[in-house]
C-alpha cells in the first residue's frame, strides 16, 4: 500500500509526458491535457501540488484501498450472487464504474490507481445532482474542471470555470456531497443520512454552513503553482471526518489527527452531581452543538459512541457504567444504564444485521442537530441529558465520550467469514473526545456543574 508515495516521484515527469505546463503563456498554448489525462490525479500534481497532497491523504483517496469496503463488497457480492452489484463501487470507484473498467469492484485491485477512489476528475467535472443518494451526480465530461473560482485563470492545462455546487459559501454545495453521504439500500433502508440530516438542521439555513464549510477549512493561497497565479481562498482537500485508513497509506498521521481536533470540537457537554428526594444522581448532557448533521452520523449502523462514567469515593470505586473494553464490541456490553448512541438495521423478517445489504429498516438513538437558533422555539433545544443513580455521595466523578468510526460486533463478523484480515483489529481507533472528558469533585460541590 505504498501507491501514494510513489504517486510523488516526478512532477516534472508527468508533466512532460501529458504536455502540463504551469508557466505564463496564452490559452491555445496551455490548454494541453486532454479529458483521458485529467482522468488521472497524478497530472493535476504539477500545478495543484498543495490540493493533490491533501487529497492524497483523504479517505476519497483512500474509498477503493479501504480493507473493510473490500470485504463488505466481497460478502455482499458472495451472499446476493451479484444483485446490486454497482451499489458500493458507485461511490467508492465511480470513475471506474462510469468508465466500464468494473462492473462490481471484484478487479479494483487488477486496476490503475489514478481510477480507484473518489479522485479529482469525478468531483470537479460534476455538474448537476440528478437525485438524492446512491450518487447520482452527472458528469459534464467536456474536459473543463469546476470549482469555487468566478474567474478561473485562461491559460492553464485545462479549461475551468466557477459552479456553485464546488463553492462551499453557496448551500447548494451540499448537494455535491450529498450524492454519495446518503445511502438507501436495495431493501428501502435510509442507513446513511448525513446530507438529510444536514437539510433539517440549522445549519442548511440562509447565511449558515455547508459541508465543506467544516470539512474543507479554508486559507489564502494560490489555487494553482504557477506564476503569476493571484492569491485566493483556497480550500483544505484532506476533508475529515470521522473514518482514518487501517493500513499503510500517505499522511495517515496527519490525517488521524485532523479527524481527532475535529472531534474534540464537535459536542459540548455537561457534567453534575446532584442530591435528590430520590438519592444522589449524576446527570451527563450532551449538546451536538457544532455539527451539521447528527452525531455520529454516516454509517451510523456501524459506528458507536458512549459514554464512560465512574464514581470513586475515598479513591475506591463506587459506580461505573459505559467501561468497554479494548477490542470488544461497545453493544456487547451488560450494563443497564450504558448511554451508547448507535444505528441499528433490521431485515425484512425483523432480524438485527450488521450487513446493510440486508437492511430494511432503521433504529436510531443519535444526538439530535441544531434545528433553530431561535430559543423561543421548542426545537432550540436539542441537548439531551441521562441521570445515573450513584450509591452515595462520591468524592469525584470521571466521565469521557468515546467513539468509534467503526465497531467490533460488525468487524469480528468480517474476519469470522473470513472476508477481513484480523490483523487490522488493532487498527481500530477509539477516540476520546476533548469536550467530552470532565472531572467533578466534591469541592465543586453541588451547586456547581462542570462544563
Amino acid at each position: 500500500m505504498k501507491r501514494r508515495a510513489l504517486i510523488f516521484a516526478s512532477a516534472i515527469a508527468i508533466a512532460a509526458v501529458t504536455g502540463a505546463s504551469c508557466g505564463p503563456g496564452t490559452e491555445e498554448q496551455k490548454i494541453s491535457l486532454t479529458r483521458e489525462a485529467l482522468y488521472d490525479p497524478n497530472n493535476c500534481l504539477p500545478c495543484h501540488d498543495q490540493q493533490f497532497r491533501e487529497w492524497s491523504s483523504s479517505m476519497h483517496a483512500y474509498a477503493a484501498e479501504d480493507p473493510v469496503f473490500l470485504a463488505m463488497n466481497k460478502r455482499m457480492l458472495r451472499e446476493t450472487n451479484g444483485a446490486s452489484a454497482d451499489f458500493c463501487v458507485g461511490c467508492h470507484a465511480p470513475m471506474a464504474l462510469r468508465l466500464g473498467l468494473t462492473k462490481d469492484g471484484s478487479n479494483l485491485a487488477d486496476l490503475p490507481t489514478s481510477v480507484r477512489g473518489i479522485t479529482c476528475y469525478f468531483c470537479h467535472a460534476a455538474d448537476a445532482v440528478e437525485g438524492t443518494h446512491n450518487n447520482p451526480l452527472r458528469l459534464a465530461d467536456d474536459g473543463v474542471m469546476r470549482g469555487a473560482i468566478h474567474d478561473p485563470a485562461k491559460s492553464m492545462p485545462h479549461r475551468g470555470a466557477y459552479s456553485p455546487l464546488h463553492d462551499r459559501e453557496n448551500p447548494e454545495s451540499s448537494k455535491l456531497c450529498g450524492a454519495c453521504h446518503d445511502v438507501v439500500t436495495p431493501h428501502g433502508a435510509h442507513i446513511e443520512r448525513t446530507f438529510d440530516e444536514w437539510k433539517n438542521s440549522l445549519y442548511s439555513q440562509p447565511g449558515q454552513l455547508s459541508c465543506g464549510k467544516c470539512h474543507m477549512d479554508g486559507s489564502d493561497g494560490q489555487a494553482a503553482q504557477m506564476d503569476g497565479a493571484p492569491k485566493r481562498k483556497v480550500h483544505d482537500h484532506s476533508m475529515p471526518a470521522v473514518d482514518i485508513a487501517l493500513t499503510p497509506f500517505f499522511g495517515v498521521e496527519s490525517q488521524r489527527a485532523a479527524v481527532q481536533r475535529l472531534l474534540d470540537q464537535t459536542l459540548i457537554t455537561k457534567l453534575c452531581v446532584k442530591q435528590t428526594p430520590l438519592g444522589v444522581v449524576a446527570d451527563v448532557t450532551l449538546d451536538n452543538a457544532f455539527a451539521g448533521h447528527k452525531f455520529p452520523s454516516g454509517a451510523a449502523q456501524d459506528r458507536r459512541a458512549w459514554v464512560e462514567l465512574l464514581a470513586y469515593k475515598n479513591d475506591a470505586l463506587i459506580f461505573s457504567s459505559g467501561v468497554v473494553e479494548d477490542r470488544k464490541a461497545a453493544s456487547k456490553l451488560e450494563d443497564p444504564n450504558f448511554w451508547l448512541l448507535r444505528d441499528k438495521i433490521f431485515t425484512v423478517d425483523g432480524r438485527e444485521t450488521h450487513l446493510f445489504w440486508e437492511a430494511a429498516r432503521v433504529e436510531s438513538e443519535l444526538l439530535p442537530a441544531a434545528v433553530t437558533a431561535d430559543p423561543l422555539d421548542p426545537r432550540f433545544i436539542h441537548s439531551v441529558t441521562r441521570s445515573y443513580p450513584l450509591p452515595a455521595i462520591p468524592d469525584r466523578v470521571n466521565m469521557r465520550v468515546r467513539m468509534r468510526p467503526l465497531d467490533f460486533d460488525l468487524l469480528d463478523d468480517l474476519v469470522a467469514s473470513g472476508d477481513l484480515d484480523p490483523a487490522l483489529l488493532d487498527k481500530i481507533p477509539t477516540y476520546d473526545l476533548a469536550s467530552g472528558t470532565k472531572e467533578w469533585t466534591s469541592e465543586v460541590g453541588f451547586a456547581r456543574c462542570i462544563e
